[in-house]
């Protein structure tokens, strides 16, 4: 038998999987795209057959393995049948902003005081009950399925895990950040539940993240399923933060630090700064982090890509100019509202400062900046939490760019360890399955994790620029449409 596992990284713009093996051998086998679907302004959904014809691509294409490790989106869910396993509707995607009014409502009823208490985590339509109580509502034929006992309702993966093994579960990173779940017993809160009213009976079982989340057939037999992750925990996990104080920070289509917390449940709220849970092995205590996130990151450069500020990405590597900040061009990129510590979803993305001189290249600069700024607020926030920290790694996408990743080290004035392996996320998940199927004991050291690739250093003092974006902030924060607009 092989002493490899196959590892699938199920995001939201891709699919891809990788084989690790004991002697720390770590390949790309298959990659595959998948697209998002827009129905509406602040609507995000994809295909749920189209995720899991790619993860059933990426599993075939690495052939066989003695078990199989799957990180997933985190909040993005899922409703089907449970007797055809057929989706009723398409999968809304942690990005989707369409339950902003529900939000607001329990807000206004003071709910958020108990989601904070027993999820940790404010009330915001990014986190996955609001979403799954929509589409109890709204999708076609939900109250029959239900009547019935035959809906599902889950994040994504448990509806990739029904359909590859037949199990209706789930892990305690996912269901960490659905704001149903007590993160002190690790189940499902009836509170939660109800608050929601989604009801506890159709949620799934929820399991360790290394666990057995049943088996399906590959080349002739049957693969274990042995761990399922949420991506970011992953990433913290293959960035080897082992340890209490230990963080990364993931920059791609949006901005996410999580830094491990150990034992240890923070519940300091005025922070904005989120507790969940990073990960269970093997039946061991649960060890905790805290998490903030930048919803708009990458995705920002996509976009301003799509507005056509720039056609390759080299163009945006570095500037002639010096900092746009400091000539008082400001981006913030609040594209799809501010997530830590402001969770406020009616800030919008704002320039600040263009005049008749402002070019392409000073646009695309201030965004890269603002970026990289939104990041230091969140980590500025978890700092505060948290204290000093003994590592702080780095990946995603836009570790590439080398004018983002120095302005960053600048502005925050730490240093950032750019592993040596691209696909940090997948790393992670795969030591999870090795630790899940037995072929590790302990957390198995792999070269691909050292040594550094880059590290990154402030080469000057960019943090009095802070107050500057703090101001622009503020304004996006207070733009108000009057209510007599459009008559």
């Amino acid at each position: 038998m092989m002493k490899r596992v196959i590892v699938v990284d199920q995001g939201t713009t891709g699919t891809k999987s990788y084989t690790l093996d004991i002697e720390g051998h770590f390949s790309l086998c298959h990659s595959a795209a998948q697209h998002q679907i827009y129905p509406q302004p602040g609507w995000v959904e994809q295909d749920p057959e189209e995720l899991l014809q790619n993860v059933l691509e990426c599993i075939e294409a690495a052939g066989d393995a003695h078990a199989i490790g799957i990180d997933n989106q985190g909040e993005t869910v899922i409703a089907w049948d449970s007797v055809s396993g057929m989706p009723i509707y398409n999968a809304i995607v942690w990005q989707d902003q369409r339950t902003l009014n529900c939000i607001k409502r329990l807000k206004a009823d003071g709910a958020e005081e108990l989601t904070l208490e027993r999820a940790g985590l404010p009330l915001d339509p990014y986190f996955s009950a609001s979403k799954l109580r929509w589409l109890m509502d709204h999708a076609p034929g939900a109250k029959k399925l239900l009547k019935e006992g035959r809906l599902r309702l889950g994040t994504s993966e448990s509806f990739f895990l029904y359909r590859l093994t037949g199990a209706y579960v789930t892990d305690v990173t996912t269901a960490s950040r659905t704001s149903l779940m007590n993160l002190r017993t690790c189940t499902w809160d009836p509170d939660l539940c109800h608050l929601f009213r989604i009801p506890i009976e159709i949620l799934p079982e929820i399991h360790p993240t290394t666990d057995y989340f049943g088996s399906l057939k590959l080349g002739g037999r049957d693969i274990p399923i042995v761990s399922s992750v949420v991506d970011q925990q992953a990433a913290l996990f293959g960035h080897g933060c082992y340890e209490n104080g230990q963080g990364k920070v993931t920059i791609g289509t949006g901005a996410f630090a999580l830094v491990n917390a150990g034992g240890k449940l923070h519940s300091d709220r005025a922070s904005g700064v989120l507790s969940t849970v990073a990960w269970q092995v093997n039946g061991e205590e649960v060890v905790y982090a805290v998490d903030g996130g930048v919803y708009t990151a990458g995705s920002a450069v996509t976009w301003m890509k799509n507005l056509g500020l720039f056609e390759d990405l080299s163009e945006i590597d570095h500037f002639e100019e010096p900092p746009a900040i400091s000539r008082a061009l400001v981006f913030v990129p609040a594209l799809s509202g501010l997530a830590c510590p402001y969770w406020d979803r009616s800030a919008v993305g704002l320039w600040l400062g263009m005049g008749l001189d402002t070019t392409k290249a000073d646009l695309c600069q201030a965004v890269l900046e603002g970026i990289a700024l939104r990041t230091a607020q969140v980590l500025d926030a978890i700092f505060t939490l948290t204290g000093k920290h003994q590592r702080l790694s780095v990946d995603g996408g836009l570790t590439n760019n080398p004018y983002f990743c120095q302005f960053l080290a600048d502005v925050t004035q730490r240093e950032f360890v750019v592993p040596a392996s691209p696909d940090i996320t997948s790393l992670g998940t795969g030591r999870f399955a090795l630790l899940g199927s037995g072929l590790a004991k302990t957390i198995p050291d792999l070269p691909e994790a050292s040594p550094p690739k880059t590290v990154l250093s402030p080469t000057k003092d960019l943090s009095q620029f802070r107050s500057l974006f703090e101001e622009a902030v503020k304004r996006c924060r207070n733009w108000k449409v009057p209510k007599s607009f459009g008559g």
